[in-house]
């Protein structure tokens, strides 16, 4: 019997000899002819004159004005082909020390810091529509099919149980999305008042989505809405989810005292299988009747679930936690990893939108806690605050980091469970802010 993995990687095989294709089968119709010149002869001197020009070395010390980049629709500035891909290969390897040395997600900062290492390579064109980079860009970013494989995986490693055990932390999740909509605001305010950057509606709407720190969805809107700034929104907001560990626990400190740190929450009630199996169900029909926009990615996310809580297939549900999107997880961080190129990443609009993205994780972080506050008031049991900064789509790093928090302040504090409620319905409510927005402005 064939191993599933062997299917896995048939279909894999079976894309990418499409995507080749496709391009030679453009490149027939449009009679593109290769020119071969004929070799000339060369002295010693030329030739080792010649192969000096074809190294690195002599592309960084010497960059041509108005020279184009490996898509061949702009030029790269002197700056972007010179100190600017060195500045960036500094950027990739401070990626790698953060995943190795820091434990900063590795799964995520690795291919993405590769990726942006051969992105950086001059004469190459490693990213260009003709390299193995540009190739995997086009294969699954673009057409946003790698964010819906990733939230199948999603699907079948979550947990529900949390949620449905604890329903009214999806408030806390809901107000985490806080920092989507400033986010938004964010970008037309800087598109209105600065000569340097210019966003348009649909932009913005796609910039947005970066403030509820989700990868995929940031990915999917963004190849709807605003194609020629996925990269960007994409480096961002991974970026993003792998520094959580660093940007959300002084925010949580600051809006909590210690005492509230140190609320104990009542262990959750145990939720049946059939619970589990009906609610993913459940939550695709509401998606269907509601915001038929928002189901290819809230379809993917439930459809993981709901192979995996129903016991049946064993197998499948296997496959998409573990060698599915381990696959994908490598093909999507460095085809995002390929929008590190300096011409492509050190630019005003690029800039614009990190700073963007971090003023509105950081808001939705804080809009999180203070709903977690709120409703430790008005609660009959108690809700310790730092589970509301779960509410981010960070998943599950975002509830690993409280959990964190909490044991700082009591060892004996176990927050993690109480946590992936708020966690797990941030993903599901950045999906319909994600489908709320291409509704509008699509």
């Amino acid at each position: 019997m064939v191993n599933i993995k062997t299917y896995i990687s048939i279909v894999l095989l079976f894309f990418i000899f499409i995507s080749f294709s496709n391009y030679a089968y453009s490149a027939q119709n449009n009679n593109i002819k290769v020119e071969q010149k004929e070799y000339e002869s060369k002295n010693v001197k030329e030739l080792f004159k010649s192969f000096y020009r074809s190294t690195g070395v002599y592309e960084f010390l010497n960059p041509v004005e108005g020279k184009l980049g490996p898509e061949k629709l702009k030029p790269m500035s002197k700056f972007s082909q010179s100190f600017g891909r060195i500045l960036m290969i500094l950027i990739c390897i401070s990626l790698f020390y953060l995943a190795i040395s820091k434990n900063f997600e590795p799964l995520l900062l690795l291919p993405i810091g590769f990726g942006g290492l051969l992105a950086n390579i001059p004469i190459a064109e490693i990213a260009g529509p003709n390299g193995f980079l540009g190739i995997l860009y086009s294969l699954g970013v673009q057409n946003g099919l790698f964010p819906i494989i990733i939230f199948m995986g999603v699907g079948a490693m979550t947990d529900f149980g949390p949620l449905i055990a604890n329903p009214k932390t999806a408030l806390l999740g809901a107000a985490a999305q806080f920092g989507i909509f400033g986010s938004l605001v964010g970008a037309v305010f800087l598109s209105q008042n600065t000569s340097i950057i210019d966003f348009s509606l649909q932009d913005s709407a796609a910039i947005s989505i970066i403030g509820g720190a989700d990868g995929p969805t940031a990915i999917f809107i963004a190849s709807r809405l605003a194609p020629d700034l996925l990269g960007a929104i994409a480096v961002a907001a991974y970026s993003y989810m792998a520094l959580v560990p660093i940007i959300q626990p002084p925010i949580m400190r600051a809006l909590t005292s210690e005492h509230e740190r140190k609320i104990k929450m009542v262990q959750l009630r145990k939720v049946n299988k059939l619970e589990k199996i009906f609610f993913p169900i459940t939550l695709l029909i509401l998606c269907i009747l509601v915001l038929p926009d928002a189901t290819p990615l809230v379809g993917a996310l439930c459809f993981g679930n709901f192979l995996k809580e129903s016991g049946a297939v064993d197998r499948l549900s296997d496959t998409m936690q573990n060698s599915l999107i381990n696959i994908v997880t490598i093909f999507l961080g460095l085809a995002v990893g390929s929008k590190l190129a300096a011409e492509k990443f050190l630019v005003p609009e690029t800039l614009g939108i990190i700073v963007i993205g971090l003023v509105a994780f950081s808001l939705g972080t804080a809009t999180g806690v203070l709903m977690g506050k709120l409703l430790n008031k008005l609660s009959k049991d108690p809700i310790n605050p730092l589970i509301g900064a779960a509410g981010v789509s960070a998943v599950p790093m975002a509830a690993r980091v409280v959990s964190k928090v909490g044991n700082e302040e009591d060892p004996s504090n176990v927050l993690l469970m109480h946590a992936m409620g708020p966690n797990v319905s941030g993903v599901i409510g950045s999906a319909v802010a994600a489908g709320v927005l291409i509704s509008i402005f699509a």
